[in-house]
C-alpha cells in the first residue's frame, strides 16, 4: 500500500501498525521499518522486507525509561541512570527479557534491545499505540540506513504500508548499543552517543564514599564495613606510591621539577622530603603534580567499577578535599577520636614516642575542620564493636539515601 504520509499522520500510523502492518518511522539517527514488537507475523514481515537474517535480534523503540523494567528484569541500577541522562536519545540498552515479552524480536535470544527515540512524531506514536515497536532501520540488509522518507521509499516502493515522514534525521548515525545483560558492560556498536559519555554518566551515577581522618582515628574498621557492603576499595595514599613505580610521566614531572629524587628507578622519599617541606612552593608543586595523577588514576578506576556493574565506591585519602574526584564523593566522611586515643593508637601502629605521635597530630587537620567540610562524623571512641555497628547504621542509611 505505501501510503506516503508527507503531512505526518501519527493516527493513520498507528492504525497501520494496529493492524500488523509496517510504518517506516524518524528517529534523530536513521529512519526505522517498525511494527508491534509483540505482533510476531508483523515482525516476520520486517525479517522478509528487509532481507534480513532471523537470527538477528531486533532492537524496540519504547516511550521512555517506565519501559525498562514494564519489558526486562534483573535491570542494574546503571541502565535506569543511563536511560535517565541519556533518553529520548542514540543509546540502545541491551537487558535481559522477561520471558513472556516481545519474543518474536529476540530472534531466539534471552536479551532484549532498548531505545527511547529523541523525534517528536515517533515518541507521540509510541505514546499513542501503548506497546512497542521493533524497529530496525528502514533499508535493505547491507544497505545505507536511510535518513529521509524519500530514500525509504526508493527502497521499498509498494512493500510497505506508510511512511510517517518527520524530515531528514538530526544525526544520520545509528544509535550506540551497549549490552548492559551482563558484566563488564560493553558496547556493541559505537554509534552516535560516544562509549566515553557512557563510561562518564555510569561513573557519576556510583555512590561515592569519601572517607577522611586523621592518623590514628581508626578508619579501618569504617573502611572494612564499606568493603563488606561491595565497595571498590580507593587508597589514594597506596595509589600514589604505586604511581611513583608504575607511572612514567609522573616519574618525568618530579624528577623535571626536583632534580635527581629516583635512584634505581625507585623514589628517594628522603631526598624528595628534603627539597619541598623546607619550601612552601616546592611543597605546592609536589602536591600539584601527584594529585593530578591520583585523580587520574582514581577517576579511571571508578568508570572501570562502573562498566563492571559496580555501584558503590570509598575513596580513602587524609587530604581527602584536596583532590577532585574527593570534592565530588557523593558524601564525605570523618572519623575522628579523641587526641590521648590517637596517640596511644600510633604510638602501638607505628612504634613511635608520645612526642612524635602528638607532633604528626598537630600537623594535620583538627576534628573542627573535619566538622566543618564533610557531611558525617563518626567520632570513634568506644570499643571496636559498637563503632562498627555505627559504622554499618550510618553507611546503610547513606545507601538509602543515595542508592
Amino acid at each position: 500500500m505505501d501510503e506516503y504520509l508527507t503531512k505526518p499522520e501519527i493516527s493513520a500510523a498507528a492504525g497501520y501498525l494496529r493492524r500488523g502492518g509496517l510504518v517506516a518511522v524518524p528517529t534523530e539517527t536513521v529512519y526505522g521499518l517498525a511494527a508491534d514488537a509483540r505482533n510476531a507475523d508483523a515482525v516476520a514481515r520486517i525479517f522478509e522486507v528487509k532481507g534480513r537474517p532471523e537470527a538477528k535480534a531486533l532492537s524496540v523503540l519504547v516511550p521512555g525509561p517506565e519501559a525498562i523494567e514494564r519489558y526486562c528484569e534483573r535491570v542494574p541500577e546503571g541502565a535506569k541512570a543511563l536511560a535517565e541522562r541519556f533518553w529520548p536519545g542514540p543509546l540502545t540498552l541491551v537487558l535481559e527479557s522477561k520471558k513472556l515479552e516481545c519474543e518474536a524480536v529476540r530472534a531466539g535470544g534471552e536479551t532484549l534491545g532498548l531505545r527511547c527515540p529523541d523525534q517528536p512524531l515517533t515518541l507521540a506514536l509510541l505514546r499513542a499505540l501503548g506497546f512497542p515497536l521493533a524497529a530496525p532501520s528502514a533499508n535493505p540488509s547491507g544497505a545505507a540506513s536511510p535518513t529521509t522518507a524519500e530514500q525509504v521509499r526508493a527502497y521499498f516502493g509498494g512493500r510497505i504500508d506508510g511512511v510517517l515522514d518527520g524530515g531528514a534525521c538530526m544525526l544520520g548515525r545509528e544509535s550506540t548499543i551497549l549490552d548492559m545483560s551482563r558484566t563488564p558492560y560493553r558496547v556493541l556498536r559505537e554509534g552516535a552517543l560516544p562509549e566515553a559519555e557512557i563510561e562518564t554518566a555510569l561513573r557519576d551515577a556510583l555512590t561515592v564514599v569519601g572517607l577522611t581522618g586523621g592518623s590514628g582515628s581508626g578508619k579501618t574498621t569504617a573502611l572494612k564495613v564499606l568493603e563488606r557492603l561491595g565497595a571498590l576499595m580507593l587508597d589514594a595514599d597506596q595509589i600514589y606510591h604505586e604511581l611513583t613505580v608504575h607511572s612514567e610521566p609522573m616519574q618525568n614531572e618530579l624528577t623535571e621539577r626536583f632534580g635527581p629524587v629516583y635512584r634505581d628507578g625507585a623514589l628517594d622519599r628522603k631526598a624528595l622530603a628534603a627539597v619541598v617541606f623546607s619550601d612552601p612552593e616546592a611543597l605546592a608543586d609536589l602536591n600539584r603534580i601527584t594529585h593530578k595523577y591520583v585523580q587520574d588514576e582514581i577517576e579511571r578506576r571508578l568508570r572501570v567499577h562502573a562498566m563492571n556493574g559496580g555501584t558503590l565506591a570509598v575513596i580513602d585519602a587524609i587530604g581527602l578535599l584536596d583532590i577532585e574526584a574527593g570534592r565530588r564523593a557523593t558524601v564525605k566522611v570523618a572519623v575522628t577520636a579523641p587526641r590521648e586515643i590517637r596517640v596511644e593508637r600510633l604510638m602501638r601502629r607505628d612504634h613511635i614516642s608520645a612526642e612524635a605521635a602528638c607532633a604528626r597530630i598537630d600537623a594535620q587537620r583538627s576534628d573542627e575542620w573535619f566538622r566543618a567540610h564533610c557531611d558525617y562524623l563518626l567520632c570513634n571512641d568506644v570499643d571496636r564493636m559498637t563503632f562498627e555497628k555505627t559504622c554499618i547504621e550510618l553507611f546503610t542509611e547513606v545507601l538509602h539515601k543515595h542508592g
